[in-house]
């Protein structure tokens, strides 16, 4: 399961926040979880995990993001789409809110 919210930051400076939109048929959500969740914790980013679908589903993110599947956002601005560069996602992290 990929639902869920962590602070993988120790400290009380603010942070930047990665949100990973999936939904419950989306194959590749998985393995981009447990691909960008290394580089989240780095970072000392916030992490959170939003499901489109199902009850408890995003309605107005689903709306916007449609079956476009796993997204990540930096900040609620979108990073990228079904693919996500490790090194590109770090940089983005390491720059001052």
């Amino acid at each position: 399961m990929i639902d869920g919210e962590f602070s993988a930051s120790a400290s009380p400076k603010a942070a930047h926040v990665v949100s990973l939109l999936v939904r419950s048929t989306c194959g590749s959500c998985a393995r981009v979880h447990e691909q960008i969740l290394p580089v989240v914790q780095a970072a000392g980013a916030r992490f959170e995990v939003i499901q489109l679908d199902g009850p408890h589903g995003d309605a107005e993110l689903a709306q916007e993001f449609g079956d476009r599947v796993p997204v990540v956002l930096v900040d609620d601005e979108e990073f990228a789409c079904w693919e996500v560069d490790n090194a590109e996602l770090a940089a983005e992290l390491d720059r001052p809110l």
